[in-house]
Formats: structure tokens, sequence, C-alpha cells
């Protein structure tokens, strides 16, 4: 199973990358903003998660989010989305949309490990 980190930051997707790989996944997708997130997606069948930023260009995080719930190819993959804690209200949002967690910045690898159990099972 691959995971995909969207994260227009390269070192918010490198952090993210080093928990995820923490955490037991070595197949890992980055992308920097929803546009090419969406695209790796249609390419990659098997994404079995995605971790997306709120605030990115070109497409932001939760409009990607209603793209991958609105798509019968990709509706099944959880999203956990990554936020600061100033926007707790967008966060109900995007559980309202489709998003299967989130979890506000900074975090530890322990909080990733512990919503990708939440999330996976």
């Amino acid at each position: 199973m691959k995971v995909l980190v969207v994260d227009d930051s390269s070192t918010m997707r490198r952090i993210l990358t080093n928990c995820v790989t923490e955490a037991g996944y070595s197949d890992i997708l980055q992308a920097a903003d929803g546009v090419e997130a969406l695209g790796m997606l249609q390419q990659n069948d098997d994404v079995g998660l995605v971790f997306a930023d709120w605030h990115m260009p070109n497409m932001d995080g939760f409009t990607m989010l209603q793209e991958i719930k609105g798509s019968d190819q990709t509706k099944h993959i959880p999203v956990i989305m990554v936020t600061t804690q100033a926007e707790k209200q967008s966060v109900m949002d995007a559980l309202k949309t489709g998003a299967s967690n989130y979890i506000v910045k900074p975090f530890t690898p322990d909080i990733i490990k512990e919503k990708i159990k939440e999330v996976l099972g």
C-alpha cells in the first residue's frame, strides 16, 4: 500500500514522510499541492492513505478532499488532514466532507502512528 503526503512545504513533506516510515510504511509518494496529488491518485490505484495539508497553492487541501471523496475511483481512500490549532472549525468541515481524521501541527511520530492505526485499523 502506498501513502501519499501532500504539502506545499518540502520540509513538512520530509517530516511527515519520516513519521510515516517510522510507522512501518515505506512506499510513500509526495505532492506539493492538490492538483499534483489528484494526478498521482489517477496514476497509482494502490494508494491506501493520504495526508493532506490545508493551505496549498493551486488547490488547497479541502478542495482536494472534496475531489477525492467525489470520485468513485478515489472516494474509498482515507484522508487525514494536517492543520494548525487555529483551524479547528475548518477541521469540522473537513470531517463532514469525508476526512477520516486530522492532525494538528506540531505533531510527533507517535501521533502519526496513532492516527494511522485509528484510520486503517
